[in-house]
């Protein structure tokens, strides 16, 4: 398989984009699309922090259970769960039940609700500069980068966890602070990054 491909809908996408209907859509309506907002920016950390060893595909079929089990990622609604929220959510069979990383959403609700700028402030600041080109193929595609890198290390430092160099990085791509969609793909450039 090439690193993108022609769906049956004739349209060139990155190929992960076209290996099934959910991602297809995901990756013409959402992903790379600049976010911004607290609430919808602390959903899309929590996210990917829950993604981790997993597939994203269980956690974007997932999706819906988790905004329902999480309050609709309402900062100030989470930020005061406490032990009846986690046993809760530990008891919910639609969410990916794991405790570690319950504890680690709902402190990240509460660091969230600390930070003076707002989430989406903070973490688009470490939004690169716009690259001349789309990559080529996933081959030019980074893992990590210097501002993946420090978006979690000042996240880190601001009490937020599981927020590691390659989750933030994979943030940035979900929220267009990177523009990672291939040379060729059908979803326009949007010029952030």
């Amino acid at each position: 398989m090439t690193d993108l491909v022609i769906g049956a809908d004739g349209l060139p996408r990155c190929a992960w984009g076209a290996s099934t209907p959910d991602y297809a859509a995901y990756h013409d309506t959402e992903w790379g699309q600049p976010l911004h907002g607290d609430d919808a920016l602390y959903e899309r950390m929590t996210l990917e922090a829950f993604q981790s060893g997993l597939s994203w595909l269980t956690i974007l079929r997932k999706r819906p259970a988790f905004r329902l089990a999480f309050d609709e990622f309402r900062i100030p609604t989470v930020a005061g769960y406490g032990d009846a929220e986690v046993t809760r959510l530990l008891a919910d069979a639609g969410i990916v039940r794991n405790r570690a990383k319950i504890e680690a959403a709902i402190a990240n609700a509460r660091a969230a609700a600390e930070l003076p700028e707002g989430i989406s402030a903070l973490l688009w600041s470490f939004a690169p500069a716009p690259r001349p080109a789309r990559p080529a193929s996933f081959a030019e595609v980074p893992a990590i980068t210097a501002e993946s890198t420090a978006m979690a290390k000042a996240l880190k430092k601001r009490g937020f966890r599981f927020v590691g160099p390659t989750t933030a990085y994979a943030l940035m791509q979900a929220t267009g602070m990177v523009d990672d969609h291939l040379d060729g793909c059908h979803v326009e450039p949007t010029g952030t990054a």
